[in-house]
């Protein structure tokens, strides 16, 4: 069943559609989203295809990725739209070959997933860096106006305090675990951005979003709240292998990709803007007990192995402060209540 059935998930773009009116801005435009069928960026395309359908104006989106057959799997008949195009882009690749002219770029091609950042360290650093090489060349080969990043809580780093970082606070990160070849490159991707604009005058936003969460994560998705809302949909007990107290900004992914698509617009060029929603600053332990009595199921606490432990977020405290955000006229519309029983809801009639 496909995600479009869910009555429940279209009326959630209808809602987050409500509050980006700069997307008509976006009209007669290309926008090229890298890692489009993701978690994250397929709520994205979802909120540009929902607004073409509804509009006479359209926002011709490049969809790019390694393969057509995970577009098609996600976005089914909206490949054969006249607006939507596939192009194919591997950021572990520094051979691709673009010839589609973008206007706008939104880069969120990564690999988050803890475990295969801790199986394969290099291909994570190597594809975060010149991932973002090969897009910045890209603009500025193609005159694109303006490329936005998507970066991560992650290069913040250790803090002892439970205070949500600013942007700009940064603190420690062992650059000799290779748990962090996700944030040092994240890091380094982020100043390549700022590099590029020194150098080449190439207009660049980022966004670095918390935990994000919802129902278009994939099935493989070994992040908790992705794991752990689909124990919740199936109707199966949630393990969790710490003790949760660690706290993250959780965000709902219609909230977090309509926070993309406002600084796409609005954000101010080089600037840096945390995504998070104030209302669901939570700990892992209250997250899996939201999602446990969503889907009716028991929160069970787990010893985890030594090799399970190497792929955990060092971080204890990742919460984010959203004032920047905020100032552009964003605002999440679901709180973690809220947020992740539509998750659950939404799975249980897809899966």
């Amino acid at each position: 069943m496909s995600i479009y059935d869910s009555k429940q998930w279209l009326d959630d773009i209808d809602e987050v559609s409500a509050v980006i009116p700069e997307l008509s801005e976006l009209e007669g435009c290309s926008v090229m989203i890298t890692g489009a069928a993701g978690l994250i960026l397929s709520a994205a395309v979802d909120i540009l295809v929902r607004y073409n359908e509804t509009h006479k104006g359209k926002i011709r989106i490049l969809a790019a990725g390694r393969w057509i057959e995970e577009m098609t799997g996600r976005f089914g008949s909206i490949c054969d739209k006249d607006y939507f195009e596939f192009v194919k882009y591997d950021a572990v690749r520094n051979d691709n070959v673009i010839e589609a002219h973008a206007d706008y770029v939104i880069h969120g091609a990564s690999n988050a997933f803890p475990s295969l950042v801790m199986s394969e360290p290099v291909e994570t650093m190597m594809s975060n860096f010149t991932g973002m090489n090969f897009l910045l060349d890209y603009a500025r080969e193609h005159g694109t106006k303006r490329l936005l990043y998507i970066s991560s809580s992650e290069v913040y780093g250790r803090k002892e305090s439970t205070e949500p970082f600013r942007e700009g606070e940064y603190g420690f990160i062992d650059q000799l675990d290779p748990r962090n070849s996700y944030s040092v490159s994240k890091r380094a991707a982020e100043t390549l951005c700022a590099s590029y604009a020194h150098e080449y005058g190439i207009e660049s936003v980022i966004v670095r979003p918390g935990h994000i969460y919802g129902p278009t994560a994939s099935p493989q998705d070994n992040r908790v709240s992705s794991a752990f809302a689909y124990n919740a949909a199936r109707g199966e007990d949630i393990i969790m292998k710490s003790d949760g107290s660690q706290l993250r900004s959780y965000c709902y992914c219609l909230d977090c990709a309509s926070a993309i698509l406002k600084v796409l617009i609005k954000g101010e060029n080089l600037h840096a803007y945390n995504i998070s929603n104030p209302d669901s600053i939570i700990s892992i332990k209250e997250m899996a007990q939201l999602l446990a009595e969503a889907g009716g199921v028991q929160l069970i606490r787990e010893n985890a192995s030594a090799e399970e432990k190497k792929s955990f977020n060092p971080m204890s405290n990742s919460s984010l402060e959203s004032v920047s955000l905020e100032g552009l006229g964003w605002h999440g519309l679901f709180d973690a209540p809220r947020g992740l029983g539509h998750t659950v809801d939404i799975l249980k009639e897809i899966i």
